[in-house]
């Protein structure tokens, strides 16, 4: 009867461990749907961050070649995509967050887009910051504006695309 009683009181301790070990990893999501075939450059400005524990997103409104303005859509509405970068404590700790990456700022940034066609990737590589309201010169990207600010000592990788 003892014996019994403690079988289960283990099989139950067993199975919340597997429930615990489970969640985390059912919320989270594979890299494969992103295509790491591809490497995207973009330069543009910061509309929002979301900070996410899982991974903090930036939505940026890609700028044009001339980079005088941000591309737009057939109705006139900027174009926005989102890169996802690691989560939200350690992108914090590299210079990411909320307040150091308000509306408006200009970066560069290169990413995996995902496989779907939605204007979303993971980040590839280097993160750079033009100095406030001083956009690269045409067809260039942060990383060669005087004064920019780099969030990693990586370089922004070659487009592949």
């Amino acid at each position: 009867m003892m014996a019994l009683s403690k079988i289960r009181n283990v099989g139950v301790a067993l199975l919340a461990a597997a429930f615990v070990i489970a969640v985390p990893v059912q919320a989270h999501h594979s890299f494969s749907i992103f295509d790491s075939e591809v490497t995207r450059v973009f330069t543009g400005v910061v509309t929002r961050v979301n900070p996410d524990a899982n991974h903090l997103q930036i939505f940026f409104a890609p700028m044009n070649a001339e980079r005088k303005n941000v591309e737009r859509t057939a109705d006139g509405k900027p174009v926005v995509w989102a890169v996802e970068m690691t989560g939200s404590a350690q992108s914090a700790r590299d210079g990411i967050s909320v307040s150091s990456f308000p509306p408006g700022t200009i970066m560069s940034v290169a990413l995996h887009p995902l496989r779907s066609g939605e204007p979303a990737g993971a980040r590839e590589g280097g993160l750079f910051k033009c100095p406030e309201k001083t956009p690269p010169a045409p067809g260039m990207h942060c990383d060669s504006v005087d004064g920019h600010t780099p969030l990693s000592d990586q370089a922004l990788p070659v487009p592949t695309q």
